[in-house]
């Protein structure tokens, strides 16, 4: 911890009021779970109203993220208006729920800031003191947007002879806006870029990275502009219903309500929220915005039934490359449908196997799925036990005759697989759907439904099958002990095999 500052004596006196705040907090801890009266509750919210009028001092009009006219409906059971003729919520139902959200969010930061543990009424009071510190608040930086500030206020604005800002101690947050003049921009790109940083380090996914670039991309291109302190929750509100409506130059169609929600709503929340914790914007404008998505009519089975998988897996067998096909493509599209029907593994797992992945091992052929060969959901490696009618086919003699690295892909230059995947992922989708044309199955996924069928079937143990598709234990009892390589191997040979000329049967 630092005391930000050099000066001895200032050092001394900043150190005795942490010192004290630490004990404070150690003391709140050691007394465990307790109420809090309103006076508190007030006492703990005062903070939250200073901030938020030092926050919006500069630049008070441009205070968007509490509307004070709908404080009257933040803590009524009845909305401010109910739902659209269309059945979505109004603009002001989400803006209140966002603020009650919020009130939420600062009531915990002041508890864990002060180490206190409160019970779920207290948690409310305290919530309801943050509300109405923020609307006292909101009102006075209202009242600074039209030029009437209190005369201590006008002392933080006014300026000495010199035109230096004098006649009041702004916090350290605040100096480096009063040096310049306004606050510095805060793009949403930029906080994207941030968030990254602590995302990939944190362990996320490259396919995180190119979901929430694409929907930071769009937001800015619909809004006309990269301004993260000017955007509303009015504004994401508006994002998401034209996100709803506009069709894909890709497909054609609008994207669905339930991929609007889980990724571009769920994109912005995450983001904002970080922008938040992070002292770079007092308030998150998605926060609250959702969608409702009603469960699609399942009107078959999710993966691909015994027919569809028939077919796809007697053309991989039949499948020999184009005349300007690379050799690796064609080696995927002849061995991936084989190998994710007998490993329910995801394709870009399978996509990105190397020849250093296949090992003969306890007279077993097994692959290995490690995120040292790209990406893995999980992050953690696994082993999956092949089955016979692999080893018939002839697999283990083309890993041996390819040359090491990636079986089915070619790095770039600098050794980058990821984007090579994302065609490869392309080119087996378009494959498949040359053979199974029905939308309702996702073409890359429907292996996976069809391996926990086919274990399902055959009797196999959930935790095994789960094991073998990379899937987390469901709870702490499965958190024990381990599904072993014998394990995977007794249940990989319960599996059928494929036979082309009958029903699957086992081997």
């Amino acid at each position: 911890m630092s005391l930000g500052t050099k000066d001895a004596k200032l050092a001394r006196v900043k150190y005795a009021q942490v010192s004290a705040e630490v004990e404070a907090r150690w003391a709140n801890l050691q007394d465990g779970q307790r109420s809090l009266t309103e006076r508190e509750a007030h006492a703990i919210a005062r903070t939250a109203h200073d901030t938020w009028i030092e926050w919006h001092l500069d630049e008070p009009s441009e205070q968007f993220a509490w509307t004070p006219r709908l404080y009257r409906y933040l803590w009524r059971q009845s909305p401010p208006n109910q739902e659209q003729p269309d059945g979505t919520l109004s603009v002001d139902n989400h803006l209140v729920r966002a603020m009650r959200e919020f009130c939420f969010a600062q009531a915990d930061n002041g508890l864990a800031h002060h180490g206190i543990t409160v019970d779920d009424f207290s948690r409310l009071k305290l919530a309801k003191a943050m509300g109405a510190a923020f609307q006292r608040a909101s009102l006075t930086v209202g009242e600074m947007a039209e030029g009437r500030y209190t005369p201590d206020d006008a002392r933080m604005v006014a300026y000495s002879a010199n035109g230096e800002l004098g006649g009041h101690s702004r916090t350290a947050a605040a100096k480096p806006r009063a040096a310049a003049g306004k606050s510095p921009p805060v793009t949403l790109t930029g906080l994207f870029g941030e968030w990254w940083r602590e995302a990939q380090a944190a362990g996320r996914k490259p396919s995180t990275h190119e979901s929430y670039h694409n929907t930071v991309k769009s937001l800015v291109a619909f809004l006309k502009h990269d301004d993260a302190q000017r955007i509303t929750a009015e504004d994401i509100v508006a994002f998401k219903d034209y996100r709803l409506t506009t069709p894909s130059p890709r497909t054609g169609k609008p994207p669905s309500p339930k991929t609007v929600k889980d990724s571009d709503l769920s994109a912005l929340k995450t983001l904002f929220g970080w922008a938040v914790m992070n002292r770079k914007l007092p308030a998150n404008p998605a926060a609250g915005l959702t969608i409702k998505v009603g469960r699609r009519a399942q009107v078959r089975p999710k993966g691909f039934v015994a027919s569809e998988a028939k077919a796809i897996l007697s053309a991989a067998t039949a499948y020999s490359a184009g005349p300007r096909e690379h050799r690796k493509t064609a080696a995927a599209k002849r061995w991936i449908p084989w190998l994710c029907a007998f490993s329910g593994a995801r394709v870009g797992e399978i996509g990105q196997l190397r020849r250093e992945d296949v090992r003969f091992e306890m007279d077993r052929w097994v692959i290995i799925i490690t995120p040292e060969a790209g990406t893995v959901k999980t992050n953690q490696a696994r082993e999956i036990v092949l089955h016979h009618q692999l080893a018939q086919l002839g697999f283990p003699e083309f890993v041996k005759s390819s040359e090491d690295g990636p079986l089915f892909l070619v790095p770039t230059p600098d050794g980058d697989v990821l984007g090579p995947l994302s065609g490869l992922l392309n080119r087996m989708r378009e494959f498949i759907r040359t053979i199974v044309s029905d939308p309702r199955v996702q073409p890359n996924h429907g292996w996976r439904h069809l391996f926990t069928t086919q274990c399902i079937e055959a009797g196999i143990e959930a935790r095994i099958y789960n094991a073998i598709q990379g899937h987390a234990p469901r709870n702490v009892s499965e958190q024990y002990g381990d599904v072993s390589m014998k394990a995977k191997a007794s249940a990989i040979d319960k599996l059928a095999s494929f036979k082309f000329d009958e029903t699957p049967h086992p081997s």
